[in-house]
């Protein structure tokens, strides 16, 4: 039976970073004197970091793969710009812009996967080329001015919350009840993965570690409904991300083309020699990027209720961190859907805790330019101790 330290030694990608990450969370509580939790500011966290979480999952499959987007800030401004030309110029229904972006941003990926994948120029080159084709196309759609406001429907994809069903006074019990159903499910779904490798003969976690485990998650999962309960209760972007992470977290380890894809990236020559259509892969994971860097546009988008010429400037730099602070290895093969999303948060409460203390913006991003230096040195030595 394995030992705590032995387990924690085995599985440090893991359980490193989200205990850097409550380290982190609990220092700022310290410091901001309780601010940190304060369930407006945990809502406004959320909401900060959505579209850090939504492109942090398609860039996984593209870092995994072992290549890189430098594009998809750009690309967050240029859907943006085009869905506000769409609705405010044009009065396009907000539903069918919604379409035509998502697709827009569809056929964005598949340009950077066709250069990439089949005329092989280096994704760096190719993505840098969009970084500056998409943001000139931003100042040329919106012609250097912001363009606003955006239809109510439009702006409750970033702003709006689930409905409570109960209209109980000072507390949203429809929150409560999801975060009771949610804990319950990650429970009996963590029970049925012990149980399949019990019956297949792989070695499990401790009995008294897998009830520690879930019970540390319960409580995680029901303090946050019920911070959020006590406000407004669970942002709709927030389900929206619920749904992209499981969706995500499934495809990358229950599916075939999610095993491909790691394979791809840990050694893309035998991944092809045993079958896999590498270039359409690759092409496909490109794709992939280009339209949740669109959906995470009209997140920005809906948030600000407006169109500016700089949206999503440098984005593209918190979401590759995220990635390879929730342990994503640079040279691919490696990295883990529920990483890049612990990645996104711990940039996340870094960024918030630092502004309510009152850093400045420059010693911000010396502080997360170091963290980021850190978390690729722990992976490079990770990888030379296992040598």
């Amino acid at each position: 039976m394995k030992t705590l330290s032995t387990l924690f030694k085995n599985n440090i990608r893991e359980y490193g970073m989200l205990i850097a990450l409550i380290a982190v969370m609990v220092f700022f509580q310290y410091q901001t004197g309780g601010i940190l939790f304060r369930p407006v500011n945990i809502t406004n966290l959320v909401l900060q970091n959505s579209y850090i979480i939504t492109m942090a999952l398609g860039m996984l499959l593209i870092i995994v793969s072992g290549w890189i987007d430098l594009s998809v800030g750009s690309v967050v401004a240029f859907v943006g710009a085009l869905s506000a030309v769409l609705m405010v110029r044009y009065h396009f229904n907000w539903g069918v812009t919604l379409v035509i972006c998502l697709l827009v941003g569809a056929a964005i990926g598949a340009w950077n996967g066709y250069w990439v994948a089949y005329l092989k120029i280096p994704a760096f080159i190719v993505t840098l080329a969009g970084m500056l084709i998409f943001r000139g196309l931003t100042l040329a759609l919106l012609q250097g001015e912001s363009v606003g406001p955006f239809p109510v429907p439009f702006q409750k994809i970033s702003s709006g919350f689930i409905p409570d069903f109960f209209h109980y006074q000072g507390m949203h019990i429809t929150t409560l009840l999801i975060g009771l159903l949610l804990s319950a499910l990650l429970i009996v779904l963590d029970m049925r993965n012990r149980k399949n490798q019990e019956k297949y003969g792989f070695e499990v976690t401790p009995l008294y570690f897998f009830v520690i485990k879930n019970v540390v998650i319960t409580a995680a999962v029901m303090g946050l409904c019920y911070s959020m309960a006590s406000y407004k209760g669970l942002p709709n972007v927030l389900v929206l991300l619920f749904v992209l992470i499981t969706g995500y977290s499934f495809i990358t380890t229950q599916t075939v083309i999610g095993r491909r894809i790691y394979a791809m990236g840990g050694n893309e020559k035998a991944a092809r020699l045993s079958g896999v259509n590498t270039p359409r892969l690759l092409f496909y994971t490109f794709m992939n990027m280009g339209v949740l860097a669109a959906l995470a546009g009209l997140i920005v988008a809906a948030r600000l209720n407006s169109a500016t010429p700089n949206a999503g400037d440098g984005m593209e730099l918190d979401v590759i961190a995220a990635c390879f602070i929730g342990g994503a290895s640079a040279s691919g093969g490696i990295g883990t859907v529920i990483g890049a999303v612990v990645g996104a948060f711990l940039i996340g409460v870094m960024n918030n805790g630092m502004s309510i203390l009152g850093v400045g913006i420059d010693w911000q991003k010396v502080i997360k330019g170091f963290v980021l230096l850190l978390a690729v040195l722990f992976d490079v030595y990770n990888k030379n101790k296992n040598v």
